[in-house]
């Protein structure tokens, strides 16, 4: 197998990371505020998070201005020593490049298996950044291109994210780790499953708010301490039920209120201006949830 060496390298450090992707703060007009985003992201870290995903899905990458992309981005290489960014054309890479990011996070591409190779070509040609490719639920590759995808030197790891298919997350994760490189959970709702099946490292949704939950999913797995293992996945799987759940978009919303509730961002700074529509009653089911797993507020890691 052929490397890029930046690819090698980013994959060795990331085994065992924690990458949360924060939401974006969105005023009540649907208004990026970037500049609420640097105690939240600082929050995000200083409760379980050792890299933060900038722009991707959670954060509504694709519809974010570029002046915006660059702001978080360069908020959070303030906070974070690890920063990933969701990337659709060579411009964003360039642009990520440019703000401080180290690896980008590639959204699937349409087209046959020569196109999203060509497509890989172009993203590591325009910052030579380590590529994460993204087998995503709603546009999953085929088995022959997802094997190849794989094999381009410049894709350091790849995140699985197929929500209710194990099977086909089973396989791939088994498919990476033959290829030798590092498979990344992006499951919210089979988290602890796929740790089992060998993910090595974490990119999540779930992890725009309510970190330690992930994070002691994460730590009772790499400590082989089997009863705690089990009762955080039990908490994180309880909390993922509520907030990753039909309408399956409207988790970033869901996530938003739960940051609120823990004092991650103020009041007026959590709307999704691109959720789909939620029952009224959604939020107060969200957050008796929280209330009644009592992680309302969550301690900080030791420093």
């Amino acid at each position: 197998m052929q490397w890029y060496a930046a690819a090698e390298e980013w994959a060795r450090a990331a085994g065992g990371r924690l990458y949360a992707a924060p939401a974006t703060p969105f005023d009540a007009s649907g208004t990026a505020r970037p500049e609420f985003a640097l105690g939240y992201f600082a929050a995000l870290t200083a409760t379980g998070a050792d890299g933060l995903a900038i722009a991707v899905h959670t954060g509504r990458g694709p519809h974010l201005p570029a002046a915006v992309r660059t702001e978080l981005i360069r908020i959070a290489r303030q906070v974070c020593p690890s920063v990933v960014v969701g990337v659709n054309s060579p411009d964003e890479v360039r642009l990520a490049a440019a703000a401080g990011a180290d690896a980008v996070l590639v959204f699937p591409a349409p087209g046959d298996t020569n196109a999203v190779m060509r497509h890989l070509d172009r993203l590591w040609d325009s910052g030579g950044l380590p590529l994460i490719g993204f087998d995503l639920y709603t546009a999953p590759y085929s088995d022959a291109t997802f094997a190849t995808m794989v094999d381009h030197p410049a894709v350091a790891a790849v995140k699985l994210a197929r929500l209710s298919d194990a099977i086909a997350c089973q396989d791939r994760i088994a498919l990476v780790r033959e290829r030798g490189k590092l498979a990344i959970t992006g499951e919210d709702r089979m988290f602890g499953a796929s740790l089992t099946w060998g993910a090595e490292a974490a990119l999540v949704g779930i992890g725009a708010a309510a970190v330690p939950l992930t994070r002691a999913v994460l730590d009772a797995f790499a400590g082989d301490n089997l009863p705690a293992f089990l009762d955080a996945t039990r908490r994180l799987d309880e909390f993922a039920a509520a907030t990753f759940r039909a309408p399956f978009d409207g988790y970033v919303q869901r996530m938003t209120w739960v940051a609120g509730e823990q004092g991650l961002l103020p009041e007026d700074m959590l709307t999704d201006p691109y959720a789909p529509p939620l029952p009224s009653d959604e939020r107060d089911r969200v957050l008796d949830m929280l209330h009644r797993l009592s992680i309302a507020q969550l301690p900080t890691r030791a420093s």
